[in-house]
């Protein structure tokens, strides 16, 4: 890929690369060429997704075959979640932040949503899974700083959820306390609205309380697929940012291939190497669209020309 193709955004904590359209005959010339860093936006297949339908809102659960789920008003089901607020300084602390004036990894994360959710908008996408290779490469710093500037947008919505099932994180970032097991949402035994909670109008999250040594298994049953599609008629998320595990580490990325409609790759500055890049590439090849690579922890002594100054 050449040089100037590239978007280079370089803070304190992340530096994004290549967040940039292919054109079609590129993704083809970036698959044979695997010596590139980063290929991006290769063709995938765009799921039919259900329109919603203003309604009634019923109390039930979400597989209920008596009500069909186009009766649900996404507006009362936002209302009928739990409201919750966040803690400025647990987010800060936590390497998070809501007004990105305050922190220097703030505008980088604005460019990215916004690239984010303009390509996932030309391709009519929902769902974008953030992973690593590894543990410990800032997935989940990531998917929570995305989803926290989409959700700044006026009159937006979106979704954040925790989908690490063998090792939740998302509560601890955010200062949260889950509902319960996130496993009882996806298998249909609990509705949405005990499971999720809403900040504000614009963010609802789904967060997981127990850790599941099953996740693949639970990942690859059917009622986890209509478990998305009722929350996207539920809801009526513009995006939705899942949490997910380290792409090399099980099964679980690819079990939600029927799920998702691309992923963002995280990888660690300092521990990342080309060869999980290569192994993430070759194990998403033809399953699930890369949206692009995040590397987490990098460092540029020149960040101040990237920001707007106070005078």
């Amino acid at each position: 890929m050449a040089k100037d193709n590239k978007l280079a955004l370089l803070t304190d904590y992340t530096q994004y690369l290549g967040l940039m359209p292919m054109a079609e005959d590129d993704v083809e010339a970036s698959r044979r060429d695997r010596s590139a860093t980063v290929s991006l936006f290769r063709k995938g297949q765009n799921a039919e997704r259900p329109l919603p339908a203003d309604g009634p809102h019923l109390e039930r659960d979400v597989f209920t075959e008596a009500y069909p789920l186009t009766l649900f008003n996404p507006a009362r089901v936002w209302e009928s979640l739990n409201a919750v607020t966040l803690n400025g300084d647990t987010l800060a602390g936590n390497g998070l932040f809501t007004n990105p004036d305050e922190n220097a990894a703030g505008p980088a994360f604005d460019i990215l949503r916004t690239r984010i959710s303009q390509a996932m908008a030309e391709r009519g996408w929902r769902r974008i899974g953030i992973t690593s290779p590894t543990h410990g490469c800032g997935k989940s710093f990531t998917a929570a700083n995305l989803a926290l500037s989409l959700a700044r947008r006026p009159g937006s919505r979106t979704v954040l959820i925790d989908l690490d099932l063998r090792r939740p994180n998302l509560h601890t970032l955010l200062g949260l306390t889950p509902a319960g097991a996130l496993r009882d949402f996806l298998d249909g035994s609990q509705p949405l609205e005990s499971m999720f909670v809403r900040v504000g109008r614009t963010l609802a999250i789904g967060l997981n309380g127990e850790a599941a040594s099953d996740a693949g298994d639970i990942l690859h049953a059917p009622e986890s697929k209509r478990a998305f599609e009722a929350m996207d008629v539920q809801l009526d998320p513009e995006i939705v940012v899942i949490d997910l595990p380290p792409a090399l580490v099980s099964d679980d990325v690819i079990a939600m291939g029927d799920k998702i409609d691309a992923v963002v790759i995280v990888v660690d500055g300092t521990r990342s190497t080309a060869r999980d890049i290569r192994a993430c590439e070759a194990l998403f090849e033809g399953r699930i669209p890369v949206m692009g690579i995040v590397l987490n922890r990098a460092q540029d002594r020149g960040l101040g020309r990237l920001r707007y100054g106070k005078g």
